[in-house]
């Protein structure tokens, strides 16, 4: 579990509270129903109108995978296609079927299934890619749609504190309720834009990054299994797939026992 996003999104509102009390104000004169109401679920509301239901649902069934972040992280499959690569070069492509139960997912599950069917070369790379493609624009619709909430979120504060203030012009002669009742209009303001910058924008971004995280990993997988068909050996497949990587899985450092003997046969 990536906790990322949950450390940000506190560490953001924790210092607005922060502010909040330095500056000897009240968290209750922020939390105000009507302005919220307004803001949330009208953002929501015209989100939804912007796309179609099935986007809608898939962007809220995403929620689940913000907090948790990326499954893996895509260089973890580079040992798993090294054992590939050493079990076709020692065994053959056909014992590739072997691994279809173990594989990590249904991606890498087909590619070896078409490996060990003989697809051509050509052929394949181009189903996997396509596959790719495919993938990165589902993963990417949830991230397009709260990035829209993101954009709308602000503009309908406005709207909450232009209605607001049309109340207070309408009450001109009770001076006594007048600077509450302007505050409170631009409470409205502020949860548009605490709503984009604090909530839907980060949702947006950590979507667009995890989408990213998983074309990296299915291209290591789509380069691992074409190099394993080619006839790369393990070395070669390992070398190829950590030149793609964006981080680099850390090596183990060799212990002092094995160097001093390494050192002894040396001399």
């Amino acid at each position: 579990m990536d906790i990322a996003f949950v450390v940000g999104v506190v560490v953001a509102f924790g210092a607005l509270y922060a502010m909040i009390t330095m500056e000897g104000a009240h968290l209750s004169a922020l939390l105000l129903p009507a302005p919220m109401i307004l803001v949330l679920g009208s953002t929501i509301g015209v989100g939804i109108a912007s796309h179609t239901l099935r986007d809608a649902i898939a962007a809220f069934g995403s929620l689940g995978r913000v907090v948790r972040g990326p499954r893996s992280a895509p260089a973890a499959v580079i040992p798993i296609l090294v054992a590939y690569a050493e079990k076709a070069r020692t065994e053959g492509l056909l014992r590739l079927e072997d691994e279809l139960d173990s594989a990590p997912d249904d991606y890498t599950r087909r590619a070896l299934q078409a490996v060990a069917d003989g697809v051509d070369a050509e052929d394949l790379r181009t189903l996997m890619d396509d596959e790719i493609v495919a993938e990165s624009a589902r993963n990417r619709v949830a991230a397009r749609f709260f990035s829209a909430l993101g954009g709308y979120a602000p503009t309908i504060g406005i709207v909450g504190t232009v209605v607001s203030l049309t109340h207070v012009l309408e009450n001109l002669n009770k001076p006594d309720e007048l600077g509450h009742m302007i505050a409170a209009a631009f409470v409205a303001t502020l949860w548009g834009l605490l709503s984009a910058n604090f909530i839907w924008n980060p949702i947006a971004g950590r979507l667009n990054r995890m989408a990213a995280v998983e074309q990296e990993r299915m291209t290591l997988v789509c380069e691992g299994i074409l190099a394993i068909q080619a006839g790369g050996g393990p070395r070669l497949v390992e070398e190829r797939l950590l030149a793609l990587t964006t981080y680099k899985p850390k090596k183990k450092k060799e212990s002092r026992p094995e160097k001093a003997a390494a050192t002894g046969d040396a001399e």
